[in-house]
């Protein structure tokens, strides 16, 4: 009988500076922040069981509901009991609204100049990039979709702000108030007439560019909502530590203390990772530590620093180790002596990891994305536990 929870809250234990350790109850379990959420955009983790994800310390799971929608389809995963039930998974999962996608295929043109997507002030018209037939979003249908795949932590629809112009930044975040307003009304529906489903907590998101007044004028708005989280995102988030901190640093003293704060798209080094919880983030996410592990690049080093003053101490340029160079063909080291993960305690070797990457032999993207998000879970654990034994 799996352990289910009533409802959601969020408590603040401690904090440190801007830094804060807290609890997020979800129906599927708890969840510990801060927290980095590995990315399993279509009900998958890539190269990783449910198994393996869990080993590495993984509490919660990113699902994508554009790439679930187009395949398999959220009514072939609500048929078969649900995202959770889908893909083995009885810890918590956050699905993004597909906005993202959706806004980005607008930046890829086809032959001739056409756009893959067109937004306009209801929603987005987009061609899949599977069998290039046309789809559409709206608010309401992103919402409709999530509550399909039975994920317990919902985004609203937005347009990610690309980095830009401040007539279009304030543009999209115009349309995206909009957008959330409807998606709230609909996900109020929805819950209303749960018979069987468990509940799911709406979170909203701040948007504006790189623009203080914009970012101001957003949160405030989004807060109005009185949602269960509020996100941060758009194009100046997740792509530069210090810009993430900046943009941050504008609507912190609006940010509430009692709910979660989501940044969306962090986490392509472990140091992004330092950073962002010293800003204040309880949750954040990103592709990378699993991409980066199929490219080769494998991360290395360890928290070191006074409480507050925390930073990755590592022997390489980026924190991380190219497993592709001839000057592992012969390193008979495991990836990192101080890791715990199964990679390394299983002993798998630079040079034998190397030898597979170079074979392309599949086993190796297991290993090596099993390490980066090791590394990822333990760095979230650490930062708690050090601000937890601080008197």
């Amino acid at each position: 009988k799996k352990r289910m929870i009533k409802g959601f809250s969020f408590k603040v234990h401690k904090k440190v500076g801007n830094a804060r350790v807290g609890e997020l109850t979800t129906p599927h379990g708890i969840v510990q922040t801060p927290v980095f959420m590995p990315v399993g955009t279509v009900g998958s983790v890539k190269a990783l069981t449910a198994e393996d994800v869990a080993e590495t310390g993984a509490q919660i799971i990113l699902g994508n509901t554009y790439h679930l929608y187009l395949r398999p389809g959220e009514k072939t995963v609500k048929a078969l009991s649900g995202l959770h039930d889908f893909m083995r998974w009885q810890k918590p999962i956050l699905t993004d609204s597909g906005g993202y996608q959706v806004a980005s295929l607008g930046l890829i043109k086809q032959k001739g100049g056409v756009s893959l997507s067109k937004i306009d002030e209801d929603g987005v018209t987009f061609k899949s990039f599977i069998d290039g037939s046309t789809h559409r979003f709206t608010p309401e249908r992103s919402i409709e979709i999530q509550a399909d795949l039975g994920s317990d932590i919902i985004m609203a629809f937005d347009e990610c702000t690309p980095d830009g112009e401040e007539r279009y930044a304030r543009e999209a975040m115009v349309r995206t108030h909009s957008w959330l307003s409807r998606c709230k009304k609909r996900w109020q529906e929805l819950e209303r007439v749960k018979t069987t489903a468990l509940p799911q907590a709406l979170f909203g998101i701040v948007q504006g560019g790189n623009y203080r007044d914009l970012r101001r004028e957003s949160a405030e708005f989004v807060l109005a909502q009185e949602l269960p989280g509020v996100a941060i995102g758009g194009g100046t988030i997740g792509q530069d530590p210090w810009q993430t901190e900046e943009n941050v640093s504008w609507i912190r003293d609006l940010l509430p203390a009692n709910k979660p704060i989501y940044a969306m798209g962090v986490g392509v080094g472990p140091a992004d990772v330092i950073e962002v919880i010293k800003s204040g983030a309880d949750m954040f996410d990103c592709v990378a530590p699993t991409k980066l592990a199929r490219t080769g690049y494998l991360y290395h080093g360890h928290l070191t620093g006074s409480v507050g003053n925390w930073r990755f101490a590592s022997d390489y340029p980026k924190q991380r180790i190219d497993i592709r160079k001839e000057i592992y063909r012969l390193d008979n080291r495991v990836i990192d002596d101080t890791c715990d993960c199964l990679t390394c305690r299983s002993g798998f070797t630079r040079a034998y990891l190397r030898h597979l990457f170079r074979s392309r032999e599949l086993v190796y993207y297991r290993m090596a994305s099993i390490h980066n998000l090791r590394v990822m879970a333990r760095l979230t654990a650490d930062i708690r536990q050090a601000m937890l034994d601080t008197v």
